[in-house]
């Protein structure tokens, strides 16, 4: 069984607990904190674990020229890419009320740190885990000091190779063993093709002591429920009230009625992951003893008689006897009494009956 621990306090991932579902607000807020609360509780009513955003320390993130860059495209909020981040990223203060809004209403609280300052800030925050995004997975520095931090680890695997991957884990489980990878592909929207869920066999298989889960960017919800379907233990998806508003994010984002109908689909799929073990279930009982078909005479058969697989047939009877399965342990049992054509084979016209139990 995978590694089980815990992600937030009275919240384990891994094993048989539920996937954790993470709502990945990101910087889909408009740089607004009103908004970014109103997608607090969206995700908390839409039945999400965690609300998560994003947070950098720009200077740290990027360098100068970086952000000196014009910055032209429809979803720019200035004219350099400078501009265009600082006018989306929220203070330290800004973040302070957001964890205590998402505690006053009941959802976990916490944020990629997109660079080493702003994991000092996450840390001193006492965000539950930190979730290490796709551009810093190959980042190894930057992976020591946070897993260092002993604090839970969830992270990304986009644009990175299974060789990384492997080096990731060497370098993070002696450090800090209670983290976890994500499958995830970096393309906005990203293309069916581009997902390859297979990798999340291959992680499982590859890495068998830490769980598994699936970072997606695809439209719509069938793959994400695919995912969990393949023993994802953690999910995360980018939300969003508008698909429509300005930034490259959105499109690729579940809006509050997709988000609600993702959660549910994945609890309906856990449920119905069920027990390996195949019987007959209480449930079915009605069915069988209604549809349930049992050995019958093809023709008359005189007490006395040795069955031949030629006098049986399987047909619904009534009264109910021996089940179809059984036909070929009659065979070359004696009767005890005459059977009519058309009639169940019933249990106590059989000589030295050893009749099966069905469970």
């Amino acid at each position: 069984m995978p590694l089980q621990f815990e992600l937030c306090p009275g919240r384990g991932i891994g094993g048989d607990h539920p996937c954790f579902i993470i709502a990945e607000i990101g910087q889909n807020h408009q740089g607004d904190l009103e908004v970014a609360k109103q997608m607090i509780r969206v995700a908390k009513e839409c039945g999400a674990d965690c609300a998560k955003f994003q947070k950098s320390e720009l200077e740290h993130k990027f360098n100068k020229r970086a952000l000196e860059r014009p910055y032209t495209s429809k979803h720019s909020w200035g004219k350099t890419y400078g501009e265009h981040k600082r006018h989306l990223e929220l203070s330290h203060d800004q973040y302070r009320e957001l964890q205590r809004y998402a505690k006053e209403i009941g959802i976990f609280f916490t944020a990629s740190g997109m660079d080493e300052m702003a994991v000092e800030f996450l840390h001193e925050l006492a965000v539950p885990f930190f979730k290490v995004g796709s551009g810093d997975t190959n980042n190894f520095p930057y992976l020591e000091k946070t897993a260092r931090k002993g604090r839970p680890m969830v992270i990304s695997s986009g644009m990175q190779s299974m060789n990384t991957m492997k080096q990731v884990y060497q370098l993070v489980k002696p450090i800090n063993p209670n983290f976890c990878f994500l499958q995830c592909t970096s393309a906005y929207p990203l293309q069916p093709e581009d997902v390859n869920l297979r990798v999340i066999k291959e992680y499982q298989s590859t890495f068998p002591d830490i769980p598994i889960g699936y970072s997606g960017h695809e439209t719509g919800i069938a793959i994400s429920v695919a995912a969990v379907a393949m023993g994802a233990k953690v999910l995360e998806r980018h939300i969003t009230l508008d698909k429509t508003w300005k930034g490259s994010d959105h499109q690729a984002s579940l809006e509050p009625n997709e988000l609600a109908e993702l959660v549910r689909s994945i609890r309906m799929v856990e449920a119905a992951m069920g027990s390996p073990l195949k019987q007959l279930l209480p449930c079915e009982v009605a069915c069988n003893e209604k549809l349930g078909k049992s050995v019958v005479a093809k023709v008359r058969i005189p007490e006395g008689t040795t069955l031949t697989l030629d006098m049986l047939t399987v047909k619904v009877g009534e009264p109910k006897g021996y089940p179809p399965e059984d036909i070929f342990d009659l065979v070359g049992k004696k009767v005890k009494v005459n059977i009519d054509e058309d009639e169940t084979i019933l249990e106590d016209a059989i000589e030295n009956d050893v009749k099966k139990v069905k469970c």
